[in-house]
C-alpha cells in the first residue's frame, strides 16, 4: 500500500469512513494517511493516527464504558473530580474504596493508625501475609491503586479520632468523607467539621452480622433522580401549537393501507382525541374506555401496530403525568427567594418556578425525548423535530430568566453555563432536595411515629438493632470497651446492655416499647468482630451511595439503612 504525505486536520466531533467512524474529543489534531493504490478509486481508507489526548480519552471511554452507560459523561466526570476520605482502612473501609476505585475516583486518603495484625489476613482481602506489622493505610493504599492506576493514593497514619480532636481544618479538602467503624460519639463530632467545611459525610459500619450505612448532610440537590417509575412527558392533552400543526399535515382516515398502519402513535391519539372534543362540545372522553373505543373504531386491521401502541398509551390523555409532591416541594422551598450568596441550583430553580408561572402555563420545560413508535422514519423524525425544538425554546426561556436573575442579584449574568441550564430543564420534572439532620441531633431527639411502629411490630429486628448499635456505643464509652469482647464478662455484658438499650429507647422518645431479649444476646455474641462477609455487602451499598451523592444523580438513602445479615434483609428506617 503507498501512502500520500500525511496530512495533518484539526478534527471536531466524528469523522466517518465507509460506513465507519472515529470519534474525538472536542478540537483535536489528528494525522490522516490516504491510501492511494490502484484500488482507490474503488475503496479509500483513511487510517487515524490519534494524538495522545485521544488515545488516552478512548482508553478511558474503554475503561469506563459500562458505568458510562449507566451515569454518563457528566457523571463520571464528577467522579473523576472527587477527592474522597475513607475512615479506618479495616473490611469495611476497604470494600467501599475498592468499589470507589474501580469506579474511577480521583483521588483519595486512607486515615487510619494501625499496625496490621494477624487478624486482619482473615478478614481484609488487601492485606497480605507479607504485610504482617505494617502499617495498615500504606498497605491498604499500595493494593488499591494497582486496580486503578488513574486514581491518586494518599495515607495518614493517624487514627481517626486523633485528627478528629487535633486537626478539623484536615478534612476541609474532601469532597465526601466516608467514616467507618466510628462510635456515635466521634461521628457527632466529625458531623459538625463536614457540615462547616461543606463536606458530605458518609457512614458505614459493620458489627457482626449487621451493617449500617448513613449520610449526613445540611442540603444534597439531585438533579438527574432517574425514578424507576418514571413516565414520559409528552403533552398528548395539551399540544402546542407547533405540534398541532403537525398533526393537521397528516391525514389518519387515508385510503392506503401502508400509510395508515405507520401513522406515528402520537399523531393518532391527538387527532382522535380533537376529532372527538369536535363531536362532543370541547369536551373530554368521561373515561379512559370511550377514548379507547375511539381509537379502536378507527383501527381497521390487527396488525396496526401503531394503535395498538396508541390503545396502550391513550392513559396519557386522560390521565397525564402529574407533578410529584417531591418536586412541588423544591418550588416552595424557602431557598427559592434567592440572594447573592444562592448557589446556582436554587437560582435554577427560581427561574424554573417563573417559568411555570408564564409560558410554562403550569408546566416545567419540556425534556424533548420521543419513545420509539412503529412509523415510517421520516414522520418520526418530523414528529422528534417538533418536540426537540419545543424543548429547546423552553430551556432557552429558562436561560433568559436564570441570565436575568444573576444580574437582579448583582452576580455576573454569564455564570451559569449554558450546558448546566438546557441538563436542569431536560431533567427539571424530577429535582429532588434532601436534607439530613445532624448525627448529634438524630441520636437525641425524638424519633418519627414511623419508627415507633416499626419498633412495636411483631418483626421488628431491623429497627431494635438499629437501638442496640445506638446502645453498645453508650456502653463502650463507659466501659471503654464493647459489649461481648471479654468472655468471662458476658452475662454482665448482656445486662449491661439491655439497660442501655432500654435508656436508648427513652431518650428517643419511644417509651414502653422493649428490645427482645435474643437480639440482645446477639449483639453481645457479636463482640464488634467485623466481618468480611457482612463488610463486602455494607461496603458495596456505601459505595453505591457514595456515587449518587458525586455525581448528583439518582436517589440516596433517606434515613439510616440497617443490614440484617442472619435474616438477609435491608430496611431504610424513617427516624
Amino acid at each position: 500500500m503507498y501512502y500520500a504525505e500525511n496530512l495533518r486536520v484539526i478534527v471536531h466531533g466524528a469523522v466517518c469512513v465507509n460506513s465507519g467512524a472515529f470519534h474525538v474529543s472536542g478540537q483535536e489534531e489528528v494525522v490522516v494517511r490516504l491510501d492511494v493504490t490502484e484500488s482507490a478509486p474503488k475503496k479509500r481508507c483513511l487510517v487515524k493516527e490519534a494524538t495522545p489526548g485521544v488515545q488516552a480519552m478512548a482508553q478511558r471511554n474503554k475503561k469506563y464504558d459500562r458505568q458510562l452507560r449507566i451515569w454518563g459523561e457528566q457523571g463520571q466526570s464528577a467522579l473523576e473530580k472527587a477527592n474522597i476520605c475513607v475512615l479506618n482502612a479495616g473490611p469495611t473501609g476497604s470494600e467501599t474504596l475498592k468499589n470507589l476505585v474501580l469506579g474511577g475516583i480521583g483521588s483519595f486518603t486512607v486515615v487510619d493508625g494501625s499496625d496490621i495484625q494477624a487478624s486482619d489476613l482473615g478478614n481484609n482481602f488487601l492485606i497480605e501475609w507479607s504485610s504482617l506489622g505494617k502499617r495498615r493505610a500504606s498497605a491498604v493504599c499500595s493494593l488499591l491503586h494497582e486496580m486503578n492506576e488513574s486514581v491518586m493514593p494518599k495515607f495518614v497514619d493517624e487514627s481517626p479520632e486523633s485528627i478528629i480532636e487535633s486537626n478539623p481544618a484536615f478534612f476541609r479538602q474532601f469532597s465526601l468523607v466516608i467514616a467507618t467503624q466510628l462510635s456515635e460519639f466521634a461521628l457527632a463530632k466529625l458531623d459538625l467539621i463536614c457540615r462547616q467545611y461543606n463536606a458530605i459525610l458518609l457512614v458505614a459500619r459493620s458489627y457482626g452480622f449487621i451493617g449500617h450505612v448513613s449520610i449526613s448532610v445540611e442540603e444534597h440537590d439531585v438533579i438527574e433522580a432517574k425514578p424507576d417509575n418514571r413516565v414520559e412527558d409528552l403533552r398528548f392533552h395539551k399540544p402546542w401549537p407547533e405540534l398541532r400543526r403537525l398533526v393537521q399535515e397528516f391525514d389518519i382516515d387515508t385510503k392506503d393501507p401502508i400509510v395508515h398502519k405507520h401513522i406515528p402513535f402520537g399523531i393518532l391519539l391527538i387527532k382522535i382525541l380533537e376529532d372527538w372534543k369536535a363531536d362532543h362540545g370541547g369536551q373530554m372522553p368521561s373515561s379512559l374506555r370511550e377514548l379507547k373505543a375511539a381509537i379502536t373504531s378507527r383501527k381497521r386491521e390487527l396488525d396496526e401496530d401503531n394503535y395498538n401502541e396508541a390503545l396502550k398509551a391513550a392513559y396519557l390523555v386522560t390521565s397525564p403525568p402529574s407533578l410529584k409532591p417531591e418536586f412541588l416541594a423544591v418550588l416552595k422551598d424557602r431557598n427559592v427567594e434567592i440572594d447573592a450568596g444562592s448557589s446556582d441550583f436554587w437560582i435554577m430553580v427560581a427561574a424554573l418556578k417563573h417559568f411555570m408561572e408564564n409560558e410554562g402555563e403550569g408546566e416545567p420545560p419540556l425534556d424533548g425525548s420521543v419513545p420509539d413508535m412503529h412509523s415510517f422514519t421520516d414522520y418520526y423524525i418530523r414528529l422528534q423535530q417538533v418536540y426537540q425544538a419545543k424543548a429547546e425554546a423552553d430551556a432557552a426561556a429558562v436561560e433568559e430568566r436564570v441570565r436575568n436573575l444573576l444580574k437582579q442579584i448583582g452576580r455576573d449574568p454569564d455564570g451559569i453555563s449554558r450546558t448546566s441550564i438546557k441538563h436542569f430543564c431536560k431533567n427539571a420534572r424530577n429535582l429532588r432536595v434532601y436534607r439530613y439532620p445532624s448525627i448529634a441531633d438524630k441520636y437525641s431527639s425524638q424519633v418519627r411515629t414511623e419508627f415507633q411502629k416499626l419498633l412495636a411490630a411483631a418483626d421488628n429486628s431491623n429497627a431494635a438493632f438499629y437501638v442496640l448499635l445506638l446502645a453498645v456505643d453508650r456502653l463502650a464509652g463507659t466501659n471503654k470497651r464493647y459489649p461481648g469482647t471479654v468472655d468471662a464478662e458476658f452475662e454482665e455484658d448482656l445486662a449491661l446492655l439491655k439497660a442501655a438499650a432500654a435508656d436508648v429507647l427513652s431518650e428517643i422518645g419511644c417509651h414502653g416499647a422493649s428490645i427482645p431479649e435474643d437480639l440482645v444476646g446477639e449483639m453481645c455474641r457479636f463482640g464488634a468482630a467485623e466481618l468480611h462477609c457482612v463488610a463486602a455487602v455494607v461496603g458495596g451499598i456505601a459505595a453505591q451511595e457514595a456515587i449518587k451523592l458525586l455525581t448528583g444523580q439518582f436517589m440516596p438513602l433517606s434515613g439510616p439503612l440497617i443490614y440484617n445479615a442472619i435474616t438477609a434483609t435491608a430496611t431504610v428506617l424513617d427516624v
